[in-house]
């Protein structure tokens, strides 16, 4: 998230618990197995877990995860636990603290930490995101590489994409999929490829011997796209089919204007068949040719 924060919406702009509760569930009826909460920050959120909770019990949801930054997400691991989360993705971009509070601006680097290991302790899949930028991270690639040894951790390392918000100017791509590659392939020669799972949005690897794996994600060359099977909907209630389009549908919207149930999965049904073909389609798609530069940190990490 950028130093100088977000301007933060009023809560007449987001939608509710409800409303949340309310699509996931029909989206489920409508063949949704997997729901992932992101953010911004899931924990930042009061009454989180009564959400989640309510995820959890929606007869059909095959996999309830999360993505969080780990900073406060520590205390709630037993929970999450308990009502059957067994996957989080933990957005780390460094192991070293210095680093890690020049790139995040915040010096928490303990508390992600203590995430990380509450949540192997308590046998909860985990998934390191690390987005690679050039200048800032790419020392950290053999270091996050190396916690696959001994850890069944999956690191995955995600090209950086421009999304950087307002003054933030994205110079381009440095490290791309193939250079990652590269780069983790000097030190370790003998890494294999995986076979990726039919709708994976990530090349994944693993180095013999290691109790991990590796994951590379195409995020800016968008190699994935033509298999991809992922919607995301924002805190502002937003479709977006891709994370380059500027929204597709505006489902709080429809549900606040009383739409019933089968008019809204119509008009789901229509976004979702609508959906550009690529990112590099989506992007071009934006009104205006305005270019992605939201911060991460409004449409989903």
């Amino acid at each position: 998230m950028p130093e100088e924060g977000l301007n933060w919406l009023s809560r007449s702009e987001l939608l509710t618990y409800e409303e949340m509760l309310s699509v996931c569930s029909l989206l489920v009826k409508m063949g949704i197995e997997k729901i992932r909460i992101t953010g911004g920050e899931p924990f930042v959120r009061k009454d989180i877990m009564q959400l989640l909770t309510a995820l959890s019990k929606l007869q059909g949801l095959n996999e309830l995860t999360i993505t969080t930054n780990g900073v406060l997400t520590a205390p709630f691991i037993p929970e999450l636990r308990k009502i059957g989360v067994k996957s989080v993705n933990l957005s780390l971009d460094t192991l070293d603290a210095n680093r890690f509070f020049a790139i995040t601006k915040r010096d928490e680097f303990a508390n992600v930490m203590e995430t990380f290991e509450q949540l192997l302790k308590h046998d909860i899949e985990v998934k390191i995101n690390a987005v690679v930028m050039d200048g800032k991270n790419t020392q950290d690639i053999i270091p996050l590489v190396e916690l696959t040894k001994n850890l069944p951790v999956s690191v995955r390392f995600i090209e950086e994409m421009p999304f950087n918000g307002d003054g933030h100017i994205y110079t381009g791509l440095q490290w791309d999929y193939i250079r990652i590659l590269d780069e983790i392939r000097q030190k370790y020669p003998d890494i294999t490829k995986l076979t990726d799972s039919p709708f994976s949005t990530s090349y994944n690897y693993q180095i013999p011997g290691h109790k991990g794996n590796i994951g590379i994600i195409a995020a800016y060359s968008r190699t994935f796209c033509g298999t991809c099977n992922r919607i995301r909907i924002t805190p502002e209630g937003e479709l977006k089919t891709c994370l380059y389009d500027a929204g597709v549908l505006n489902i709080k919207d429809l549900i606040r204007s009383g739409v019933k149930d089968n008019d809204l999965e119509k008009a789901l049904l229509n976004a979702f068949s609508h959906r550009s073909k690529d990112g590099w389609e989506a992007e071009q798609n934006r009104s205006n040719n305005i270019p992605a530069h939201e911060s991460m940190a409004t449409i989903g990490g």
